[in-house]
């Protein structure tokens, strides 16, 4: 989505004007009378985005709501209605858009450049030239490897993070005026924000795929880091009256990115405790996979999802993390049909290891009293 000219730089068009709908079941149908096929008027949006499905820019267009926020709807439409014309899903996404948002109530972006992957003004010298390097070598160069299966290394500019803190805290202040109910990170954050939901979908995807990806195919190819074709991104805020901390928990990902935003804090320790399947997920740790981690602004963790970890309370001052929970949906298709996870849980490869020992000790024994028997 081109998002490089100013606005002010453009010819808008004035958008056509919207449909009407009426509601019927037990949820909301639009049924545009407007222009419209009427092959859409019963269609609902997806529950789920269309991962490939690449949206139109809204950028040209005079809009009461942000362009960005059209090019995101777009991924939910009915999939009849993809290959339509710009205008079709317009005014479907605008009837949508008016029926549940009052006037007034629009966010405006703050930070357009944000909303774009401008790599040189986004990364590090040295994560950047890692990435176009695109070696085992290259990687391994500008990462520590902090415990097994756990990396760290330096990866986002100032200001980066400054300006994505800002967005967020334009975001909520807009949340807090208009008095809106937003979905949280998650279930254990009362504080923090899904950035999907104000436009960053597209520039975490470039994120995901040209970036962690590859870091992934490298090292985490056990829990499919190949193959990672989704993301869940938010940020989320630890301080005075914010979260204090964050339970032991394991992830709803395949591969964790975790970056520290800033700002100025005490406290907040990562504490990791070893990768899990479901079935061992409450197992006692092992001393080899303790791993105590303190937050420095601008350098990431990377781990496994299924990595148990906690974070301790921050007991001064005010810190934000961006989190970016990247998923495979082949690897969970095929993790439907396997028994064995010995591949990348911990206590799955102990219990392999512990009973190809007591097979081996068995036959060894039983070749004894052969031996014994034999020489009787």
């Amino acid at each position: 989505m081109a998002l490089e000219a100013s606005m002010g730089r453009r010819q808008h068009q004035r958008p056509p004007p919207p449909p009407s709908y009426s509601s019927a079941g037990n949820g909301v149908i639009f049924m545009p009378t407007n222009g419209m096929p009427a092959a859409t008027a019963h269609h609902r949006l997806r529950l789920n985005p269309s991962a490939d499905h690449n949206p139109d820019s809204y950028d040209d267009l005079e809009l009461e709501f942000s362009p960005l926020l059209y090019s995101s709807l777009e991924r939910y439409l009915p999939p009849a209605m993809l290959s339509m014309s710009r205008d079709t899903k317009l005014l479907y996404m605008r009837s949508i858009l008016l029926r549940y948002s009052p006037d007034g109530e629009r966010n405006r972006p703050l930070n357009r450049e944000l909303y774009t992957m401008h790599a040189t003004n986004f990364f590090v010298p040295s994560f950047l030239k890692a990435i176009n390097d695109n070696t085992v070598e290259s990687f391994k160069s500008i990462m520590t490897e902090s415990s097994p299966g756990i990396y760290t290394f330096e990866m986002l500019q100032p200001h980066f993070c400054e300006m994505l803190l800002s967005e967020v805290d334009n975001f909520e202040r807009w949340v807090h005026k208009k008095k809106v109910r937003i979905m949280r990170p998650n279930t254990m954050n009362n504080y923090g924000a899904v950035l999907d939901d104000f436009g960053l979908e597209d520039m975490l995807d470039k994120l995901m795929n040209d970036f962690i990806r590859p870091i992934s195919r490298v090292f985490f190819p056990d829990v499919g880091g190949s193959t990672l074709d989704s993301h869940h991104g938010f940020v989320v805020e630890y301080g005075a009256h914010r979260d204090v901390e964050l339970g032991f928990h394991v992830d709803d990902s395949e591969v964790t990115l975790n970056v520290c935003l800033g700002k100025e804090f005490s406290g907040g320790e990562l504490f990791f405790r070893g990768v899990r399947c479901d079935n061992h997920v409450n197992s006692e740790t092992k001393s080899d996979e303790i791993l105590d981690y303190s937050h420095v602004p601008g350098h990431a963790v990377l781990h496994r999802g299924r990595n148990r970890h906690g974070a301790r309370a921050t007991t001064s001052g005010w810190r934000a993390n961006l989190l970016l929970w990247c998923k495979s949906s082949a690897f969970r298709e095929l993790k439907k049909y396997q028994r064995d996870f010995s591949s990348w849980c911990a206590e799955c490869k102990r219990e392999k290891k512990e009973k190809l020992r007591l097979s081996v000790a068995a036959t060894k024994e039983e070749l004894l009293k052969r031996e014994v028997n034999s020489a009787s």
